[in-house]
């Protein structure tokens, strides 16, 4: 698998939910915060994102989308000055239908929104390096891959047919990857507009984080190499091969890009590798430290004591208990 893939299967937890919705003004919700992430997509009309501790709203329009990586609560309504309706997640983790505050007299706006369960006990850097609002607005010719998910899932929602119940979900996965896509990886109009401040945007677009590491042909290669095969007992020479590099080059450009050494990054992913194995699967320890690097069984929970702070059999069933 590839980095992004990876990172949302490591912190993907149950099945994504989403609800297509017309709302006639005054309308206004307030979303609690989460532990997972959602997103809003105006397909229609006007919509006003409200963020706690932000002193002004942001405006979107017809294909503006708004992506919430970290599950701030926030406000979504027809104008700023409208008063906002507390609104809870269902059970099932799914965005409730945004309640009616009156007849459908006003302007009329056409909502898609979506929630996604995650962990964030292992967040990965793709995710915990993103911003708390990601704002992407709709311009002609720019990111057609995402506006298709778009125009795939909300016309799903609006006419369900036979499969649908499986159809969604696969829409709504493929939107997160082209989300975040978008952000890290696609080339992207000037984000002055966004919901980022300048300063968010200049330390992702700058040399060092994840954006610079995924558009860097180098440590893209090692990366790769790394999720390839995280049992291999890599060396930083091995992987500066990988990345047709000397090792000491190598290893400072990988340092500066992804925050960590590499050697450093290939034990975290061990472990996080190892941990979604415990909650997803009952493969026995010895293969779960096998697949995760580890020679023995002994070594394996050592170190994952390390990280965790229990063993991987207290783990597995302290998940299993709550999941």
């Amino acid at each position: 698998m590839d980095v992004l893939s990876d990172a949302i299967a490591a912190m993907r937890t149950g099945r994504p939910h989403s609800s297509r919705t017309v709302k006639s003004a005054p309308w206004g919700v307030r979303f609690p915060a989460s532990d997972g992430a959602g997103f809003h997509v105006v397909l229609q009309g006007t919509a006003w994102l409200l963020r706690p501790g932000a002193a002004d709203p942001v405006r979107l329009g017809p294909g503006d989308v708004v992506f919430l990586a970290h599950g701030y609560g926030h406000g979504l309504a027809d104008a700023p000055d409208t008063p906002l309706q507390d609104a809870e997640l269902a059970p099932d983790g799914s965005w409730p239908a945004l309640p009616d505050p009156g007849p459908a007299s006003g302007e009329r706006t056409l909502l898609l929104c979506g929630a996604y369960q995650l962990s964030r006990a292992r967040a990965h850097p793709l995710l915990s390096e993103l911003p708390p609002f990601v704002h992407i607005p709709a311009r002609v010719g720019t990111y057609p891959r995402l506006r298709a998910a778009v125009d795939l899932l909300g016309a799903e929602l609006a006419d369900p047919s036979p499969g649908s119940d499986s159809i969604v979900p696969a829409l709504l996965d493929t939107l997160l990857v082209y989300l975040l896509r978008t952000w890290w990886i696609q080339e992207r109009p000037e984000r002055t507009g966004g919901t980022g401040t300048m300063s968010e945007q200049k330390r992702m677009e700058g040399p060092g984080g994840w954006a610079g590491a995924l558009r860097d042909p180098a440590v893209t290669a090692a990366l790769q190499a790394i999720h390839r095969e995280p049992s291999r007992p890599w060396t930083v020479e091995e992987l500066g091969a990988e990345a047709g590099l000397s090792r000491a080059a190598f290893a400072r450009r990988f340092t500066t890009l992804v925050g960590q050494p590499p050697l450093a990054y290939l034990t975290w992913w061990r472990m996080t590798t190892a941990g979604r194995l415990l909650r997803e699967a009952d493969t026995p320890l010895r293969a779960v430290a096998e697949r995760s690097g580890y020679t023995s069984e002994f070594s394996f929970a050592k170190a994952f004591k390390r990280e965790y702070g229990m063993p991987p059999g207290q783990y597995r069933r302290r998940v299993s208990r709550t999941g």
